[in-house]
């Protein structure tokens, strides 16, 4: 591929990935996890002030990164925010990783480099858990700059590439405490992958391989205290909280335990491959099938004497080592495929530019671009589908105890009532709930001055005292019992098969009545 041809594909594939990844971020629901996530942030905007903690949220760096958006668009309370501000970065950095594939040009050649960031456009799945506000599109950028960093300094490089290996370790361990061994996992590829190479050329691009480099104590070493440096300033709060950094110690057996005892998120060992591979819901059939074959073959071809070399090795052996890794785990959350469907998608863009380098007609050529793209439109389709058509219906494989859209109704229905009470935005809500069916509430009522959280209802007092309740469906009946017919009743769903019941004091709900802006007639008992 020529230089023109790959600048074209380079800007094609970023402008894509930018529009699906940016584009109406407020279209879904904020899943639970984002909304505990931003209201964490919402206090370190409100006070300056960040406190790591080892048993949840993760690292801090998702949350000092989204400071700059929350300022520039004028925000400074919980209040201000909107789920625009708090999901840009996560899907700024999911394009991000297309940016940074061009760093591999030089070993994987510039045909492979242009199918993977197109593929990486197109992905359904990195796509979609780029425009959640969690960690993992963060994670995903940052260990792939260190690989390509280490990949750099086994190949010949110098101090440039120590610092950037240093800096991109640091920051992943910062951003989640799972890292660490992904991290190793990146070592470990590197070291067999250039160990591998015999041979005294590259035939993947055809230039000479370095012969293998002594690793000097003062690199490594260098590497290391700069890793543990970005990382000590992040977890201390930039040393104003100097705990925080032996809670992020004390966090990897957290993580570890959470790991191999996994609770309600436990899966099969070939949950993520199964996930990519095929699954039909509704009448849709989902697959990212094409870079799973496209993967393999390029691995094939990446242990071959004529195409193989370091970098090929080097991606096959870090996408293997992880997938492996992360499907051995027990526990399993689906936007955990992040890092190792990363490696995965480079090592297809080596497979797609191996078989357009066996096509030797012009005529197989322009049938196999033929085909490759149409199956590349089929990708991008699914990935309209599962981000902007049905970004929170169970009939989309990647939507994961996706709060439901029934949900904003129930958010409709406290501001309408509020709207009529004397307190207005002071009004009194109990949540009366497990930790579970609490959120995203917080988010959501983050403009209710006073709204009180319980898990029990002795935990609450007079119940009756309180103009709108929201209760699970654990305690919606001992609720209803304690107010009698004094109370007007609702239900809405949550998540899939979870219910909440919303009650609602009688004078209110005949004062909404007579306003006339009730707009959303929700099922009453």
């Amino acid at each position: 591929m020529n230089k023109a041809a790959f600048s074209v594909v380079v800007a094609g594939a970023v402008v894509i990935g930018l529009a699906f990844r940016l584009g109406w971020l407020d279209l879904r629901p904020m899943h639970h996890d984002e909304a505990n996530q931003a209201v964490r942030f919402g206090q370190l905007l409100e006070t300056g002030e960040y406190r790591y903690d080892r048993n949840d949220h993760h690292g801090p760096t998702l949350y000092y990164l989204t400071l700059p958006v929350a300022w520039v668009r004028g925000q400074a309370t919980l209040a201000s925010l909107d789920e625009t501000t708090m999901r840009v970065v996560p899907a700024l950095f999911g394009a991000g990783f297309i940016l940074l594939l061009p760093l591999m040009t030089r070993g994987l050649g510039r045909g492979a480099v242009a199918a993977a960031m197109l593929l990486a456009s197109l992905s359904p799945a990195l796509t979609y858990y780029s425009r959640f506000y969690i960690q993992e599109p963060v994670l995903l950028v940052f260990i792939v700059g260190f690989l390509i960093a280490a990949g750099r300094y086994a190949a010949g490089g110098g101090v440039t590439a120590v610092v950037g290996a240093g800096v991109c370790a640091g920051l992943a361990l910062a951003t989640k405490e799972t890292a660490a061994p992904i991290l190793l996992a990146v070592v470990a590829a590197c070291a067999a992958a250039r160990a591998s190479v015999r041979t005294p050329g590259d035939a993947t691009t055809g230039q000479a391989t370095p012969p293998w480099p002594r690793v000097r104590v003062a690199h490594a070493g260098g590497a290391l205290v700069l890793a543990a440096l970005v990382a000590v300033t992040l977890f201390s709060s930039f040393f104003t909280n100097v705990g925080g950094v032996a809670d992020a110690v004390r966090a990897g057996a957290v993580y570890a335990q959470r790991g191999f005892d996994p609770g309600t998120h436990g899966e099969r060992w070939d949950y993520y491959l199964r996930l990519l591979w095929y699954s039909r819901s509704g009448g849709i059939v989902w697959t990212e099938g094409l870079v799973l074959v496209l993967a393999g073959v390029g691995a094939v071809f990446a242990w071959t004497k004529r195409a193989g070399g370091f970098w090929p090795r080097y991606a096959c052996l870090y996408s293997l080592i992880t997938l492996v890794a992360f499907s051995a785990v027990p526990y399993k959350t689906p936007w955990n495929l992040l890092p190792f469907y990363g490696g995965v998608v480079v090592m297809a863009g080596f497979g797609w530019a191996r078989i357009a380098m066996l096509t030797r007609s012009r005529t197989a050529r322009a049938l196999l671009a033929i085909v490759l793209l149409a199956a590349c439109g089929r990708l991008g389709f699914q990935n309209w589908l599962a981000s902007f058509k049905y970004p929170a219906d169970p009939r989309n494989p990647y939507v994961y105890a996706q709060t439901s859209p029934d949900f904003l109704r129930l958010v409709t229905r406290v501001t309408g009532v509020s709207s009529v009470h004397p307190d207005r935005e002071r009004m009194l809500v109990a949540v009366v709930a497990g930790p579970y069916e609490q959120w995203p509430l917080p988010w959501y009522l983050r403009r209710m001055e006073r709204v009180g959280y319980w898990t029990s209802v002795a935990e609450v007092g007079p119940l009756d005292r309180m103009p709108f309740i929201v209760a699970s469906s654990e305690f919606a009946d001992a609720v209803a019992a304690s107010l009698g017919d004094r109370y007007v009743s609702e239900y809405y769903g949550l998540r899939p098969g979870v219910l909440l019941s919303v009650f609602i004091e009688r004078g209110l709900w005949d004062r909404l009545l007579g306003s006339g802006r009730i707009t959303d007639q929700a099922p009453r008992r």
